[in-house]
C-alpha cells in the first residue's frame, strides 16, 4: 500500500488538483485518461470492496493502464483519497437551500449525511479531523454553518454545535455499518446470534442481580431497529441544541455583528459597527486599499 502524504509539496499539489489550479499542459498528445475517470474508478472500488482495496495499482488495472502512468495525474494514494472524498461530497445538497427554519434545515442536512455514509461507507474510515479541503466539502461546510448562524449563537458555540451533530451522525452511521458488516461476514443476523445464546438468559442471567436490565428486557426495550435508534438520537440532539439556543443571553443585534456579509477582497466576515452609521464593505483598511489598487490597475 502506498504511503500517506509525503510533505508540503505533495500537499500543495493535492490542493491544486482539488481546486483545479496549477499548470495545465496545452501542447503535446491528448491525455489518455482524465482525472475524473481515475477518481470515479477509485470510488467504485471503495464502494464495492472497501477503502483497503483502493490502491494505485488496482485503479490502474481497472483502467487498463500502468500504475506509473497514474502518477502523471495524481501524486499518490493520499491525494487520490482527498479527491474521492470531495467528489462524493458533491452529492450532498446545500443545507441552506432547503426550506424551513434552522432546525428543519439542520435535520435535513443530518439525514443527507446519513444517506451519504450509506452509499459510500468508506468515508467513515477516513479521519474526520483532516478533511480533504476541496470545493465540494467546503461548500457543504459553509452551507451548514450558514444555517447555524440563524441560531444566534456566538462563533465558538456555533462551531461546537456543528461538531456535535457531525460526530453524532458519523458515529451512528459507523455503528450501523459495522453491525451490518459483522452480519455479512458471520452469516448470522442479530436475531440468529441472540437465538443461539438463549441459554444466557435462561441459565446464566440473574434478574435479581440486574433488575433494571431485566425490566427493560421484559418491556422489549433492548431490541430495536438500528435506523429507529438513529431517529431517536437525532431528535434528542436537536432538542438539546434548541434548548441551548433558547437559553442564550445574547440578542439578535449581537448576532448580526458576528456574522456580517463576506469581505469582497478576502472573504472574511465583515463585522457591523455597534453604533449606527455607514455599514462597512471591507473587513479591514488593508483589504480596502488592496481593492482600490486592484481597481486602479485594471485597463480602462
Amino acid at each position: 500500500m502506498e504511503s500517506g502524504h509525503s510533505g508540503e509539496a505533495s500537499a500543495v499539489r493535492g490542493l491544486e488538483l482539488l481546486w483545479g489550479l496549477g499548470e495545465r499542459p496545452n501542447r503535446g498528445r491528448r491525455p489518455a485518461l482524465t482525472l475524473d475517470q481515475i477518481v470515479r474508478t477509485a470510488i467504485g472500488i471503495a464502494d464495492v470492496t472497501g477503502l483497503a482495496a483502493v490502491s494505485m495499482r488496482r485503479v490502474a488495472e481497472r483502467l487498463g493502464c500502468t500504475t506509473m502512468s497514474l502518477y502523471r495525474y495524481v501524486p499518490g494514494k493520499a491525494e487520490l483519497l482527498d479527491l474521492m472524498t470531495d467528489a462524493v461530497m458533491g452529492e450532498v445538497p446545500p443545507a441552506d437551500a432547503a426550506p424551513g427554519d434552522w432546525r428543519t434545515r439542520l435535520e435535513l442536512s443530518a439525514r443527507a449525511d446519513w444517506g451519504l455514509y450509506q452509499r459510500h461507507p468508506w468515508i467513515l474510515r477516513l479521519p474526520a479531523g483532516r478533511p480533504a479541503l476541496g470545493p465540494h466539502g467546503f461548500a457543504w461546510y459553509e452551507s451548514v454553518l450558514r444555517v447555524l448562524t440563524a441560531t444566534g449563537l456566538p462563533p465558538a458555540a456555533l462551531v461546537h454545535v456543528f461538531d456535535l451533530v457531525d460526530a453524532y451522525v458519523r458515529g451512528a452511521a459507523r455503528d450501523a455499518l459495522d453491525a451490518a458488516a459483522v452480519e455479512r461476514h458471520s452469516g448470522l443476523t442479530d436475531e440468529q446470534w441472540w437465538a443461539a445464546r438463549a441459554h444466557f438468559w435462561d441459565a446464566v442471567f440473574v434478574p435479581a442481580r440486574y433488575p433494571v436490565v431485566a425490566s427493560l428486557r421484559a418491556a422489549g426495550a433492548l431490541r430495536h431497529p438500528r435506523d429507529r435508534g438513529f431517529e431517536f438520537g437525532l431528535r434528542l440532539v436537536l432538542d438539546s441544541i434548541e434548548t441551548f439556543v433558547r437559553n442564550q443571553p445574547h440578542g439578535r443585534n449581537e448576532t448580526s455583528r458576528c456574522y456580517g456579509t463576506p469581505c469582497p477582497q478576502c472573504g472574511n466576515p465583515v463585522s457591523r459597527p455597534a453604533s449606527t452609521g455607514r455599514p462597512r464593505t471591507y473587513c479591514s483598511d488593508a483589504c480596502r486599499q488592496r481593492a482600490y489598487r486592484a481597481r486602479r490597475s485594471r485597463p480602462a
